[in-house]
């Protein structure tokens, strides 16, 4: 058994900008009541024509170009995405011939806004157990597409994106161990159900139980990595709310860590926030290589996954 780490990074946002003014000219809310509640200044939105493998295909390109591997040596593409147009071919062998792949393993990973975690988790077991060398791990979102337009609590929310990752095995591991579950019992607080779909959810619940119940998980996670808190160089959590991200973070005791809050230009874009705002950062280069960062997913299913990296 080997480990892994992420080798190179990459991420996607189409051009239009929506601001919460105009916003405001669509259904009854205001610049203020938008930035009080959920800390959202503006948000990406796809084209019509722009599909969930377009976004996601420029963020794995991207990710290849900068891993410096060819396309003949990726042997596995994980896309997390609850949004996919498609249901065959998935949304992973669409970018996988896109970017002109040999012969990996393709599979699409539907976790809601946990799904990028999960299927980084997943690349680093599948890595580790030798079924694979180098994996493309992509989260993407055409979250717009499910989104309800008349509903001011929901609509203000959501936006369209996609980050990737390279994933190549280590023999000093930089993926630390997951920490991962989910509370089945609670998957109505979070919905995108009926025809057509539709994103839906309990607000108060999905804000009470982040902030409540997974500080001490993500102190768990912090814990399987051999890492305190404090030691922490950046924290990037599911890019939901402001509102969820900052308490949670403060109750972690991260003191010294950079705190991504890309939610406030880019808004929630599931899958694709993780990875998303993690590429910004360090494209930005204000993580050093090598440095302990910690990912957590949550949201949908109230699932949620986590794991420490070394930034590449």
């Amino acid at each position: 058994m080997t480990g892994s780490r992420v080798l190179a990074l990459g991420h996607y946002q189409p051009a239009r900008v929506l601001t919460n003014d105009e916003l405001a000219a669509m259904v009854d809310t205001s610049d203020e009541w938008i930035r009080s509640r959920v800390g959202i200044r503006t948000r990406r939105i796809a084209e019509p024509g722009e599909t969930v493998a377009d976004m996601a295909t420029e963020a794995g390109g991207k990710a290849l170009a900068g891993s410096g591997l060819a396309t003949d040596e990726i042997d596995l593409v994980l896309v997390a995405t609850c949004t996919a147009d498609d249901r065959s071919p998935n949304t992973a062998a669409r970018v996988a011939a896109a970017l002109g792949l040999a012969t990996p393993a393709v599979m699409d990973v539907n976790v809601v806004c946990s799904g990028f975690t999960h299927a980084l988790a997943s690349a680093d077991h599948a890595i580790r157990a030798g079924a694979a060398t180098n994996a493309l791990v992509i989260g993407v979102e055409k979250f717009t597409s499910v989104t309800d337009w008349t509903d001011r609590t929901t609509c203000v929310l959501t936006g369209d994106g996609a980050g990737a990752a390279v994933v190549t095995a280590s023999a000093e591991p930089g993926i630390g161990p997951v920490v991962w579950g989910s509370v089945p019992g609670m998957g109505h607080a979070v919905r995108i159900e009926g025809t057509p779909s539709r994103f839906s959810q309990e607000g108060q619940s999905v804000y009470r139980w982040a902030t409540t119940q997974l500080p001490p998980i993500a102190r768990r996670v912090c814990e399987r990595a051999g890492v305190a808190p404090e030691e922490l160089a950046a924290v990037v959590l599911h890019q939901a709310n402001l509102r969820i991200i900052e308490p949670v973070a403060r109750k972690l005791g991260a003191v010294n860590a950079i705190v991504a809050t890309d939610v406030t230009e880019s808004g929630n874009t599931s899958a694709a926030s993780i990875p998303l705002a993690l590429s910004k950062l360090v494209e930005r280069g204000e993580i050093p290589s090598g440095a302990p960062v910690l990912l957590f997913g949550f949201g949908g299913n109230l699932s949620y996954a986590g794991q420490v990296i070394r930034c590449p």
